[in-house]
């Protein structure tokens, strides 16, 4: 379960060596620690669309449909395949949790093929030890270990969603 929330003053936005700019922690958060807590309040829909200025890459795409504009600095999370937070929907409310200890100073990342679909493969220059190079944004194209892997780090949505597909890969790793 994690632990307490923490408010935004403790990360800030600023260039990454990543891409653009990233999320930074002004703290140290302990593995389990909320990072932030999102307003996902802000549905895209034909009647309510993306405000001028915006851009569509602000957005998450969830799996019932819904196209969320994000916040910031929710918005500025980096992808890295060597991620050390995640999305945790902790009461239907959508939460960034520390998957690890991270440092003050460290730029907090996720790893956007969690809970991802589509066709879109994008380059990374993450510089982890760990990077695939060509990250897809679907989930079930990842390399079948990684799958496996992060299987428990799915949201129950996401599960529901693509049940079978999820189920498939459970009896596959011999974990059904």
């Amino acid at each position: 379960m994690p632990r307490s929330p923490v408010t935004t003053q403790a990360v800030e936005v600023r260039p990454s060596p990543i891409n653009g700019v990233g999320v930074f922690a002004l703290v140290d958060f302990a593995a389990g620690d909320i990072i932030t807590c999102e307003d996902d309040s802000f549905i895209v829909t034909a009647d309510n669309p993306l405000p001028d200025g915006e851009q569509e890459y602000h957005c998450d795409w969830y799996a019932d449909d819904r196209q969320v504009l994000l916040p910031v600095p929710e918005r500025h999370f980096n992808h890295s395949c060597g991620f050390n937070s995640l999305v945790s929907f902790i009461d239907g409310i959508r939460h960034t949790v520390a998957r690890r200890d991270i440092a003050a100073g460290e730029e907090i990342t996720h790893f956007y093929p969690i809970d991802g679909f589509g066709d879109l493969v994008w380059q990374c220059n993450c510089g982890s030890e760990r990077c695939l190079r060509n990250i897809p944004a679907d989930f079930f194209r990842l390399p079948p270990q990684l799958q496996i892997e992060y299987l428990p780090y799915l949201s129950d949505l996401y599960r529901r969603v693509y049940k079978d597909k999820v189920d498939a890969l459970m009896k596959e790793a011999g974990l059904a």
